[in-house]
């Protein structure tokens, strides 16, 4: 799931947050919404009880997730508006305001609510919602491409013998895409803490004779996503 954040009207990209959601129970989008919500707000309850000024007297600073939000929006309608309120009084937050936006007809759902609003398709306020549920939007695609680029790459790392888990795993660390590495020179990836020339010759070697299909087809998949 991701988390983004819009103050005075703009992004606040340094506030942007990812969260890995926790599917033991199941996964349904209003169980997730329910558990990012939850943890969000459980940090600010959290840093509520802190003393703001005994922490700068300390040199520190409060954390990012203490300030609370004067809206959260959720994306989707009544289902997930009514699993994020739900989330809300278990943790007896009543003093943030919440909406949903749902995109089919581009509805605004509050809490409680049987019918939605429906804010002119030209106003300033449907032309924010609409930024702040796109920009959620990407910032999760541009997550789930990285995450699947990374286990491609953690695939084909396997089938090279020389490798062991540590000097795969700084492979992984230094590019992060099969991409990236069948870009990268031989010198390149012999700069690899563990590497050396030897093995980044094996490495080199394995990439140019692999599969080109194997490998576009799965460039195709982290693109479409």
């Amino acid at each position: 799931a991701s988390m983004v954040v819009f103050e005075d009207g703009l992004a606040k990209k340094s506030e942007y947050r990812r969260f890995i959601i926790d599917t033991t129970e199941g996964f349904d989008d209003t169980r997730a919404i329910h558990q990012v919500i939850s943890r969000r707000l459980k940090r600010l309850i959290n840093d509520r009880d802190v003393d703001a000024s005994e922490v700068a007297q300390l040199g520190g600073r409060l954390s990012k997730f203490s300030y609370p939000p004067q809206l959260i929006v959720v994306d989707g309608g009544a289902p997930q508006v009514s699993a994020a309120a739900r989330a809300m009084a278990e943790l007896g937050i009543t003093d943030i305001a919440l909406c949903g936006l749902a995109k089919r007809l581009e509805e605004v759902w509050i809490p409680n609510s049987k019918d939605p609003l429906i804010l002119p398709r030209t106003s300033e306020g449907m032309y924010l919602l609409q930024r702040i549920r796109d920009e959620a939007h990407r910032f999760a695609i541009s997550f789930h491409r990285s995450r699947r680029s990374k286990v491609m790459l953690e695939s084909i790392l396997d089938e090279i013998e020389q490798l062991g888990p540590s000097r795969r795993n700084a492979l992984l660390d230094r590019f992060g895409s099969v991409a990236a590495l069948k870009k990268a020179s031989v010198e390149d990836i012999a700069m690899t803490p563990g590497i050396g020339e030897k093995i980044a010759l094996i490495v080199f070697d394995f990439l140019a004779h692999s599969s080109t299909s194997k490998i576009d087809m799965a460039t195709g998949v982290i693109e479409d996503a």
